[in-house]
C-alpha cells in the first residue's frame, strides 16, 4: 500500500487549473488531491516522479488498487484522475509524452456540460455592468467593474479558454479587428470572433486604465493584475465571476468560466453553427472532445422534425 505523501508543486498546479477552468468545488479538489497524493506516494516507493513515470509504471499502481480492496468506480475514478493529471502535464510542456493516453479503464458515460441559458448570460452582462454610470464611484472600483464586465464580454464572444483570456496581450486591444489570434494548447493558433460589444468593453476598461494607473497600461498585458504573472489570475476572475451569478440570481455552483465557454459552444450550436466550426473556435484538436455537445443537435433536430415535416403530429 502506498505511504501517505505530500502535495506536490505539480500536483498543486493541476488543482489550480481545474480550479479556475472547471470551477471545481472544495470536494472535487480534495478527491483530486487524495487520489494524486497516493499515486505520488506509489510512483516514489518505486524512485520515480510524475514526470519520469511510464504507463507501465501507472498500470503497476491501478493493479495494486483492487488488492486494497478499492471497488471498480473507485479506481475508475482514480484512473481518471491520473488521465487529467498527466494530460494537463503534456498541456503545460512538463513532460513531451502521456504515458495514460493509451491505458483502458471502466468505461463510463460522459457527463453532459452545464450550459446557461441566453436569458442567464444576459443577466450577467447586465449585471456586470451596473454602476458603470455612477460617476461618484471611486476611480478603482469602476476600474474592477470595467475589467469584469470586459472579460465577461470577451469569455462570451469568444470561447476562449480562461487561461487564453486572462494572459491576452495588450496588442490584442488595438484596432477594430473582429477576430483575435491565439495560440492555444499544443502551440496550435485559431481565430477567435471578438463581437463589438466585446471591443467596446475592453477598449472602455484600457481607457480608464490608462487614465488611473498608466503604469499598469504600460505593461505587456491586456488585464494587467498586481500578481505573480502580471495579469489577472484566474481565480480572481473566477470569483468576480461568480458574485456576478449571485447578484443575477444565479446558484454561483452553476457559473465558471468554464461553464461560459460551454455556453459559446452551446448558443452557438442551437442558433445552427456546424460542429467542426465550433471545434475550431473552441480550439478542440479532435473532434471527439466537441462532441460532448451532440445533445444540442440532436434537440435542434427534433425541433426541425417536429416544426417542418409535413407528417408529424399537430
Amino acid at each position: 500500500m502506498a505511504t501517505a505523501g505530500r502535495r506536490s508543486d505539480l500536483i498543486d498546479a493541476f488543482l489550480e487549473m481545474i480550479a479556475a477552468e472547471r470551477g471545481a468545488s472544495k470536494n472535487t479538489l480534495d478527491a483530486y488531491a487524495r487520489d494524486l497524493v497516493d499515486y505520488v506516494a506509489a510512483l516514489a516507493g518505486a524512485g520515480k516522479t510524475p514526470l519520469q513515470a511510464r504507463a507501465e509504471d501507472i498500470r503497476a499502481y491501478l493493479s495494486t488498487l483492487e488488492a486494497r480492496g478499492l471497488k471498480p468506480t473507485s479506481s475508475a475514478r482514480k484512473l481518471s484522475s491520473l488521465r487529467q493529471f498527466h494530460r494537463f502535464l503534456l498541456a503545460e510542456g512538463r513532460r513531451a509524452d502521456d504515458p495514460a493516453a493509451i491505458l483502458e479503464g471502466p468505461r463510463r458515460g460522459r457527463s453532459l456540460p452545464k450550459v446557461l441559458s441566453i436569458a442567464e448570460v444576459d443577466r450577467l452582462l447586465d449585471v456586470s455592468k451596473e454602476g458603470l454610470d455612477d460617476g461618484a464611484r471611486p476611480p478603482a472600483e469602476r476600474l474592477r467593474t470595467l475589467r469584469v464586465a470586459a472579460l465577461l464580454e470577451l469569455l462570451y464572444a469568444t470561447g476562449l479558454r480562461v487561461s487564453e483570456l486572462v494572459a491576452l496581450p495588450k496588442s490584442a486591444a488595438r484596432g477594430e479587428q473582429p477576430f483575435l489570434n491565439i495560440r492555444g494548447k499544443g502551440g496550435r493558433e485559431r481565430l477567435a470572433p471578438v463581437s463589438a460589444p466585446a471591443r467596446r468593453a475592453v477598449r472602455a476598461y484600457r481607457a480608464l486604465l490608462e487614465e488611473t494607473l498608466p503604469g499598469a497600461a504600460a505593461g505587456p498585458w491586456l488585464f494587467p493584475a498586481d500578481s505573480a504573472s502580471g495579469h489577472v489570475a484566474r481565480q480572481a476572475f473566477a470569483r468576480d465571476l461568480k458574485l456576478c451569478a449571485s447578484a443575477a440570481g444565479i446558484g454561483a455552483a452553476r457559473v465558471s468560466p468554464h461553464v461560459l465557454r460551454h455556453a459559446f459552444a452551446s448558443h452557438l450550436l442551437q442558433n445552427g453553427a456546424d460542429l467542426r466550426v465550433v471545434q475550431e473556435l473552441l480550439g478542440h484538436a479532435d473532434i471527439s472532445t466537441t462532441q460532448i455537445y451532440t445533445h444540442v443537435l440532436d434537440e435542434r433536430v427534433k425541433a426541425m422534425v417536429r416544426d417542418l415535416h409535413p407528417l408529424s403530429d399537430d
